[in-house]
């Protein structure tokens, strides 16, 4: 008996291993034809749907062992330890593709939003919850898998059992220990509800002027204009005062502030300011008009307002209509039109 029983014994392992690539190969066919399917039905789509290859594989793969591993005959200690084995690989397995599910289904609800007709903001409203609510949902899946994992090896149950029984004591312990990790976790969740900054907003952080790169549950990336990136801690955002340019429109009006003597014509350099925003794309036909805001001893204070649709039409439009003026103040008194470049601002130009 024993050498009929030990054949099977060999022979378990060979059959299982073809059955096991056998069920790869099918999968994978499986898999191949949906993919193409939905590329077709959803074309010029970037959602990644190959990501959902290799966990599907390896979940066909685990359920065929498995059906192996019930019906074939083997000695109790092999079969209990192919039973633990395959146990940790289908936890490891489903929180992979649910790692890779959660990818695929923020990439379908951003691509299907972006052709819709909702507005920019909207946009980056739905685009902040989704990929918040994914990293969310990754950081609980991955923190259930590793006590999964841990939980089937007896040792680790019985040391859980025993924290469980003095719970108390250890939360305390472990809630004074990670006070500042569960603030950070607690103000990510805070920013994905109400949403106090969202990515792609122009904000002002430390008096730097940047872009919401990305959002964590732990910091905030901002790319400022030159290409640097500050990287925030995400409980600023919820502890201190800032600027977003982009909180609710991303239209901005900005200002050019003139000191021209009393001799200019202020009615003429008006003229030409309408002339100057008509001339570009960068106006969005909003607001263009000129006011004297001050008067000093000698000259008088001119502010030339603009608006445009974003920050960076607007920063170009102001550089634009800035170089204009000065060039008109030029044409119009070349004996006054002195521009002064030492007191002014960034943006300020001072004609005397």
């Amino acid at each position: 008996m024993n050498g009929p029983y030990n054949s099977e014994l060999w022979m378990m392992p060979a059959i299982a291993a073809v059955i096991a690539i056998l069920l790869y190969f099918i999968a994978n066919s499986i898999i191949k034809k949906l993919i193409s399917r939905i590329r077709i039905t959803i074309r010029d789509s970037s959602v990644p749907f190959s990501l959902l290859q290799f966990p599907v594989r390896l979940l066909f793969v685990l359920i065929g062992i498995a059906g192996i591993v019930h019906y074939v005959k083997m000695p109790i200690e092999v079969k209990e330890l192919a039973i633990h084995a395959l146990t940790i690989g289908s936890i490891v397995g489903v929180s992979w593709l649910s790692l890779r599910l959660f990818v695929v289904i923020e990439s379908v609800i951003q691509d299907r939003y972006k052709g819709t007709e909702h507005g920019n903001i909207e946009a980056r409203r739905v685009a902040t919850n989704v990929s918040l609510m994914r990293k969310i949902l990754n950081m609980l899946v991955i923190i259930l898998a590793v006590s999964g994992v841990l939980m089937t090896f007896d040792t680790v149950r019985q040391i859980g059992l025993s924290i469980l029984a003095s719970a108390g004591l250890a939360g305390v312990v472990l809630g004074l220990a990670a006070q500042r990790s569960l603030q950070t976790m607690i103000a990510g969740i805070q920013i994905a509800i109400t949403q106090p900054v969202r990515l792609d907003d122009v904000v002002v952080v430390e008096n730097e002027t940047g872009r919401i790169e990305e959002i964590t549950l732990t910091y905030v990336v901002v790319r400022l204009w030159d290409q640097r990136r500050i990287i925030v801690p995400i409980t600023w955002f919820i502890d201190k005062p800032f600027q977003n340019w982009t909180r609710s429109s991303t239209e901005l009006t900005g200002a050019v502030m003139l000191h021209v003597g009393y001799g200019i014509p202020v009615e003429a350099i008006r003229s030409e300011l309408e002339r100057v925003v008509a001339s570009t794309p960068l106006w969005d036909r909003r607001i263009a008009k000129l006011e004297v805001t001050n008067t000093a001893e000698t000259t008088v204070e001119l502010r030339a307002l603009v608006s445009a649709v974003n920050s960076s039409d607007l920063w170009n439009l102001r550089c634009y209509v800035r170089e204009e003026l000065i060039r008109f103040l030029r044409t119009i008194s070349p004996e006054c039109a002195e521009v002064d470049a030492g007191d002014s601002g960034p943006d300020e130009i001072s004609v005397h």
